[in-house]
């Protein structure tokens, strides 16, 4: 299937230009390299990142915060991070700010504690990315103004939230949410009104889908085309990043990796004839810095390839997964999970990991709080002894609306039932119910192996950070006695001997230092990571193909670092010529070891 490279054209783009999809796809960098191509073209650009977790100060090689930002060697080009605790400490001060000389401090202190939980966190940093969209004077003095999104989960709400507010704006009628009262949201309403329209505009806005030339990724490209077509965002492009072609074809590795893409390429015909698709070949670098983003979106395919001199570099001793699994093993229960950047192998990490304990004779439960949710396809079938669920947003929240409504609703008239019943409607229920569920599925862990696959590193930390957030929000709303789950959760994440989290990677610079700012996070929250996980390594891949040759050797860096400064144990996974699916796959997979390199 030959599609034509993707080239941005500054005559023909939107104001408004959204780049999303599952994570590790590479949309931080093709978002980065647009703008640079459109303010080459004397275009004035905003680059906006909407991911908690950003790596935008990284890739442009510059310290960003949630003001915009002057690049330096792009002249024209803007970027900012919208933080979201930053965004709530505002949002809070918007609306207390008014009140400190009207007030006495109690009632001050009550407001503060009210607006305090995580519903506030979200509902700020919509608040932002829609003053982008929906205020004409917001962003007035830019050309264009580009989304670098979180993965597809938390854009899709994210997007969805426009719409959702407004609605819950137009039918309440208590005057109050579970923000307070609703006069701080009221303001936003031409905004959340604009927004909404804004996105459905095709003359406004593109929505530019972000793929690798993998299944899942092109799967997860289609899923999200389909439900932001559901909101009414319509006018959508594809891009595959990373496409593979080699010149040589006695090399296994390299046949192997071109008809993999190739394969996932004819799979996903139907989804990538539906659109304008493009394609981006893949480099032989790491994108980082405005020289990286330009070679990124050069006309040269295979790029120019620098093997570095590394004769004299050892590789560091590292485990298999299945050493691992042996010590946590021991335990006879608990709960594994996850977690890294998206787009790292986390599910497939989970999968394997589950799998070998299931095979062990073990009592396992594998589940996902990622939106998305691949963790049946990797698993493919059946295994004895492990079960397999997912955290689905809307059935968690329905079934929380159902046992709020006969625990408190029950004791109340008509008048009060419909009141409750209207804030039960507000956005922020969702995110109530979707934490309980995760405290539910690792309460689990008491009496089983549980595997967790988490959402990427942005949705993951909110939800961690979440945890006594929520605790306050459901004591102030006394809706129902707090789960047993709820109260114990943060006991049992903070427990080297119940949780043990991995921290999936690459061995590459973004993955790396992201999964050590996740590290950095972790402890300052007292949970303590087990051990890291580097997947898809090139290393003994015995190669010949000078653009994986050069890949290979860029690795060396990452994987002394992970083992020499950031991880207690770390596992290696290597690259695998066919996708790891399916219980057999993911056994080899859990297994593989490095290979001494013989002189």
């Amino acid at each position: 299937m030959k599609l034509p490279l993707y080239q941005p054209d500054a005559a023909t783009a939107t104001r408004f230009l959204f780049f999303t999809g599952k994570g590790g796809v590479g949309k931080t960098s093709l978002s980065c390299a647009t703008a640079l191509k459109l303010v080459e073209a004397g275009k004035r650009v905003l680059l906006v990142s909407t991911d908690p977790a950003s790596n935008l100060d990284e890739v442009l090689e510059a310290k960003l915060t949630n003001q915009p930002t002057p690049i330096a060697g792009a002249p024209g080009l803007d970027a900012m991070n919208i933080n979201p605790v930053e965004a709530a400490a505002a949002y809070r001060e918007r609306l207390i700010g008014p009140m400190r000389e009207l007030l006495p401090e109690a009632a001050l202190r009550s407001m503060e504690e009210q607006l305090s939980g995580s519903c506030t966190v979200e509902i700020a940093a919509f608040d932002e990315f829609s003053g982008l969209i929906g205020n004409p004077e917001a962003a007035k003095d830019y050309d264009h103004v580009i989304f670098d999104t979180a993965p597809t989960g938390h854009t899709l709400r994210l997007m969805s939230l426009a719409k959702a507010w407004d609605q819950f704006l137009d039918t309440n009628t208590s005057g109050t949410s579970c923000l307070g009262p609703l006069a701080g949201l009221e303001k936003q309403r031409v905004i959340y009104e604009a927004t909404v329209n804004t996105l459905a505009d095709a003359s406004s806005t593109t929505l530019v889908l972000v793929s690798r030339p993998q299944g899942s990724a092109l799967r997860e490209a289609e899923r999200t085309s389909k439900e932001l077509r559901a909101i009414g965002v319509g006018n959508q492009c594809l891009v595959v990043n990373g496409t593979f072609e080699t010149n040589c074809p006695e090399d296994v590795t390299a046949q192997a990796m071109q008809q993999r893409g190739l394969s996932a390429l004819t799979a996903a015909g139907e989804f990538i004839s539906s659109m304008p698709s493009f394609i981006v070949p893949l480099r032989p670098i790491n994108i980082l810095g405005i020289g990286g983003l330009r070679v990124l979106l050069s006309g040269d395919v295979q790029g120019k390839c620098v093997k570095a001199d590394e004769s004299g570099w050892t590789p560091p001793e590292m485990e298999s997964l299945e050493d691992l699994v042996a010590t946590i093993e021991q335990q006879g229960h608990g709960v594994i999970m996850t977690m890294g950047k998206g787009g790292v192998g986390k599910t497939t990490v989970a999968a394997a990991i589950a799998v070998m304990l299931a095979k062990r004779g073990h009592s396992v439960h594998l589940s996902t709080t990622d939106p998305a949710a691949h963790v049946a396809q990797t698993l493919h079938r059946k295994v004895e002894g492990l079960t397999l669920s997912k955290i689905d947003p809307a059935a968690e929240t329905a079934a929380y609306q159902g046992e709020v409504m006969l625990a408190q609703g029950a004791a109340m008239d008509d008048a009060g039932r419909a009141l409750l019943e209207e804030d039960l409607r507000s956005p922020c229920t969702e995110e109530i119910a979707v934490f309980r569920a995760f405290a539910r599925e690792v309460g689990q862990g008491t009496g089983r192996f549980v595997v967790l696959d988490t959402a990427p590193t942005g949705h993951t930390l909110l939800l961690l950070d979440a945890s006594e957030a929520y605790q306050r929000e459901l004591e102030r709303q006394a809706r129902s006695t707090q789960p047993e789950e709820v109260l114990k959760l943060l006991e049992r994440l903070r427990d080297p001997d119940f949780t043990r989290i991995l921290l999936v990677t690459l061995p590459e610079a973004t993955p790396v230092h992201e999964a050590a700012a996740l590290q950095e996070d972790l402890r300052r929250a007292r949970i303590e990571p087990f051990a890291w996980v580097i997947d898809q390594s090139l290393l003994n891949s015995g190669s010949c193909d000078p653009l994986l040759q050069c890949r290979e050797a860029s690795e060396h860096r990452y994987l002394s670092e992970v083992v020499e400064k950031q991880a207690k144990r770390t596992a290696w996974l290597p690259w695998q010529a066919e996708e790891p699916v399916g219980p057999d796959a993911l056994a080899r997979l859990a297994s593989s070891k490095v290979q001494p390199v013989l002189a």
